[in-house]
């Protein structure tokens, strides 16, 4: 079959078979110039020639996806280098002999960067071409990398790495007491050979056929009443900056992430209403967040005094970081530290120490508080929500929750008069529990409504 395939309306219009089927420019002088056309309607051009007897076949491109005007550039260009080939030019290549040296050529050179490349290059790379572009939390990744992986395997060949290493690495890192550790070590370390098989540097992961090395914690620790009153009034006495102390109990007094609540900026706050944008928001959707009085008494003045002017200016962030000048939130992991610490300082008599028959440091928790992380707040006051009779459909859009399912298409309510009442009525209810005086939480049950 023959055709203009100079003209994209004939292209577009070549008709399907139930077979593959190949159609050649109507073009004298187009000779070899092609085009496959695939049942599913998928075209490939082509460029068929022969040299020294053999027929050879040069794949040109994918239309439509490439423009013919590309398409026929590039077969004219192969032409001419096996007209020179021909004619013993020295400027006469073989298209489809130099396209196999060239992966040739290609694969040669992943293998020689896979034998030559050491662990703790594979981490920059990894860092700098995958993490820091795609993820938020590419920091949190270098860090983690940096404190085990780098340590025990820095100078080590990527391709020199075995399942057993990460078995062991692992194991390490359970017997000195970090289980969680060990799991978010295994996720990174998985996620960097998965994109060094990506790349080409490695055939195969080690970490292929190695389980997660410690049970995952399935997320479901709640303070109860006492605790939370507990919590409340010790973070008075602990060992934490005020700005800590009102982070930890805005994430349990609106429900947010922790990293959300400490990135807060008073450009995001317009009266009783803070929004949190897309580019901080866990699943890169604006939210919008009610700010009770509580939780505008924790936030504070949203101007300061400018000492240099002697104007007020908006405060910038709310929980700024006081370790550098740069202007910028407290790190991500300051709470979870805060709450790590308190729960287990050393107690020291006349200035040391004190161990006890075992040789172990005693240590007191200062938030009076069983073990949990800052995000437990975060399932404390959505299951308070929970109780207090409101629905799934309003705790979700507090907690800012993607819908599932086709309500994610059609259901674009943003539910803001109900997330104030939820927020409200779960305030009413913590000031009880706080202050031990009843207050008037009415449950929100459908017949209430």
């Amino acid at each position: 079959m023959k055709a203009n395939l100079s003209n994209d309306a004939v292209v577009r219009n070549l008709p399907l078979a139930d077979k593959p089927y190949y159609c050649m420019s109507d073009d004298k002088k187009e000779k070899g110039f092609g085009v496959l056309v695939y049942p599913t309607g998928s075209m490939t051009f082509v460029f068929r020639y022969k040299i020294d007897g053999t027929q050879k076949l040069l794949k040109l491109g994918e239309y439509p996806k490439e423009k013919l005007a590309y398409l026929r550039a590039e077969y004219l260009k192969a032409s001419l280098r096996v007209k020179d080939l021909r004619r013993g030019s020295a400027d006469g290549v073989d298209p489809v002999a130099e396209k196999r040296r060239k992966q040739e050529d290609r694969i040669a050179e992943a293998t020689a960067h896979s034998q030559a490349l050491t662990i703790d290059k594979l981490i920059t790379e990894y860092i700098e071409k995958h993490a820091e572009p795609s993820k938020r939390s590419w920091k949190e990744d270098e860090r983690i990398l940096k404190k085990d992986a780098l340590v025990v395997w820095g100078k080590r060949k990527v391709a020199d790495i075995k399942k057993r290493d990460v078995v062991l690495l692992l194991e390490s890192i359970i017997e000195r007491g970090s289980p969680g550790s060990a799991n978010n070590n295994f996720k990174i370390i998985r996620k960097m050979f998965r994109f060094a098989v990506q790349r080409d540097i490695i055939e195969h992961s080690p970490c292929d056929g190695v389980v997660m090395p410690a049970p995952l914690n399935r997320g479901d620790r709640v303070l109860s009443e006492s605790e939370i009153e507990t919590l409340w009034q010790n973070l008075d006495t602990c060992h934490v900056s005020d700005a800590i102390k009102s982070a930890i109990r805005l994430i349990l007094v609106t429900g947010q992430r922790p990293g959300e609540v400490i990135g807060m900026h008073t450009d995001e706050i317009d009266g009783t209403w803070w929004t949190i944008p897309t580019e901080r928001s866990k699943n890169k959707k604006s939210h919008r967040v009610y700010l009770t009085v509580t939780a505008l008494e924790l936030i504070g003045p949203l101007k300061v005094l400018d000492e240099k002017t002697k104007e007020m200016k908006p405060k910038g962030f709310i929980f700024p970081c006081t370790a550098i000048k740069k202007d910028q939130p407290m790190g991500r992991l300051s709470i979870s530290q805060a709450v790590s610490r308190n729960m287990a300082v050393p107690v020291q008599v006349n200035g040391k120490q004190v161990f006890d028959k075992n040789g172990k440091p005693i240590t007191e928790n200062k938030l009076g508080v069983a073990d949990f992380t800052p995000h437990d707040l975060r399932r404390t006051a959505a299951t308070f929500m929970s109780q207090i009779g409101f629905m799934d459909e309003t705790i979700d859009a507090v907690l800012n929750h993607s819908k599932q399912g086709v309500i994610r298409t059609y259901n674009l309510n943003r539910y803001d008069k109900e997330k104030q009442m939820a927020l409200e009525a779960w305030e009413r209810k913590l000031n009880s529990i706080i202050t031990g005086n009843e207050s008037k939480v009415i449950p929100f049950t459908r017949k209430a409504a």
